[in-house]
């Protein structure tokens, strides 16, 4: 499959992540791992229903969009959305069928809050400027 078509590819939309799972957020392991859980599986679902589902992918890195939009304008940073993303993006591998480790993020969270928070998600094939050969 070449990048063009996994461009055309629908975006997954995820809910804002829980509190729970920001990396200073002081929470029991528990519901951390409960948090994770839900976030992991909905993220999987999400992309078999767009379908991403073990489809055929280009070697290489797979460049993930992330567009972030907060609940309300509080002040965030994009590492803490990120790392809060961290059990979303396994959901997409598991969709994907594919090592996590291939997944490179490029997350943007924007200025302008949306009204529950979500997170848009899309998948394009590796870029040959971004793509590194360790």
């Amino acid at each position: 499959m070449s990048a063009l078509s996994l461009d055309s590819l629908p975006a997954v939309v995820l809910s804002w992540p829980s509190r729970d799972l920001h990396p200073n957020a002081r929470v029991h392991w528990s519901r951390r791992a409960k948090a994770a859980k839900a976030q992991r599986h909905a993220a999987d679902v999400l992309a078999l229903q767009a379908g991403w589902a073990r489809m055929p992918l280009p070697d290489g890195r797979i460049h993930v969009w992330i567009d972030a939009y907060p609940p309300d304008r509080r002040h965030r940073d994009t590492d803490g959305v990120l790392s809060s993303l961290k059990s979303a993006l396994d959901g997409i591998a598991d969709a994907l069928g594919v090592n996590d480790r291939r997944i490179v993020p490029h997350p943007y969270l924007h200025d302008e809050p949306n009204k529950g928070g979500e997170v848009h998600i899309r998948i394009t094939g590796a870029l040959e400027a971004c793509d590194r050969n360790p």
